[in-house]
């Protein structure tokens, strides 16, 4: 999981209210708030200010963090809980593993008339539509003198359409970084497509059987199932290489691993609640306050351990993924 969408959280340094609200309804949102609020006693009056708004806002469940009177991130999330934390650092752990895994990927239904590309990443999904020429697109068995001609215009025509939708492919592969290009549709159109992609884009590309641009249904029902096959092949992947490696394991080591810059990716068994000491800069965490002091920070504070991880991590531009199948935290290095 890519962190740069939490980024932003740490430009602040003063500190976080992290609210996680459920309720179907104004009234059960409101009442669940007051509960919630009643625990943030040390907040400042514009930041619960700044709360009792976005509260109002409708959605089942979502993840709420505010400081100096601005709400910072609001995330609405799949599934819901109650909780509200004070902290240096906002408790953004469980909203992480509620959000999951959200891979930067690209949906493509493509056919003899063009193709309908959707891109999820970098904000709320954008759907277009990609058509170079509208004619002719249909082989006809009619004969005669014309016949071959307008059949080779045909398949210009199916080719001019792969070009120019796998041009706009490259381009958002390029743009958001996708890790994966779902494909549907045509065969002949998909062969035609892949052609005309870009090495970097093709090495992307994964085939799905069910879709066409009048019935989505099965198509989203097969790019869920792709995503979900692709993140368990990317965390074995990472814990493969953590363990060829013998990569760093434990807190301590892990830490080390951040400050320095050398972790691609951090391993998280679950929530760490565990205490650590942080200072103000992303990477300043420690199991003992000395060693901060040690490295020059004045005043340590005490902060969860998946807190201070998830800041070292976003602020290296190193990536976190869950696997409840270790014991420890752990890290892949870079080099």
């Amino acid at each position: 999981m890519r962190l740069d969408f939490i980024r932003p959280l740490y430009e602040r340094r003063e500190p976080y209210a992290s609210v996680y609200l459920t309720g179907l309804n104004d009234a059960e949102r409101e009442r669940r708030w007051r509960s919630l609020r009643e625990q943030l006693h040390e907040a400042d009056p514009g930041t619960l200010e700044a709360l009792e708004k976005e509260v109002a806002v409708p959605a089942a469940a979502r993840a709420l963090f505010a400081a100096s009177g601005e709400v910072v991130l609001a995330e609405e999330l799949p599934r819901g809980r109650e909780l509200a934390q004070w902290s240096p650092l906002p408790l953004v752990t469980p909203m992480l593993m509620e959000r999951g895994e959200n891979v930067p990927h690209i949906r493509v239904i493509v056919d003899h008339a063009g193709a309908e590309v959707t891109v999820f990443g970098g904000g709320s999904p954008r759907r277009s539509t990609v058509e170079a020429a509208a004619w002719p697109l249909q082989k006809t068995a009619q004969g005669g003198w014309s016949q071959k001609r307008y059949e080779r215009g045909v398949e210009e025509a199916w080719e001019r359409n792969a070009a120019a939708a796998a041009q706009e492919i490259d381009e958002q592969v390029h743009r958001i970084g996708a890790e994966l290009v779902i494909v549907a549709g045509e065969p002949k159109s998909r062969s035609l497509l892949c052609d005309h992609l870009g090495t970097k884009t093709a090495d992307r590309v994964l085939m799905v059987e069910h879709g066409s641009r009048d019935d989505h249904g099965g198509f989203e029902r097969d790019a869920e199932t792709a995503l979900d096959g692709w993140l368990e092949r990317r965390r074995a992947e990472l814990i493969e290489r953590y363990r060829e490696a013998e990569g760093p394991t434990g807190l301590a080591e892990v830490a080390h691993a951040l400050r320095e810059g050398r972790a691609h990716a951090v391993l998280l068994p679950g929530e760490l609640a565990d205490p650590v000491w942080i200072g103000q800069g992303g990477t300043q965490l420690a199991s003992s306050a000395d060693d901060l002091r040690r490295w020059g920070v004045e005043q340590p504070v005490r902060e969860r351990a998946d807190s201070a991880l998830a800041r070292a991590a976003a602020m290296t531009d190193a990536e976190l993924w869950f696997c409840p199948e270790l014991s420890d935290v752990c890290a892949v290095i870079r080099w």
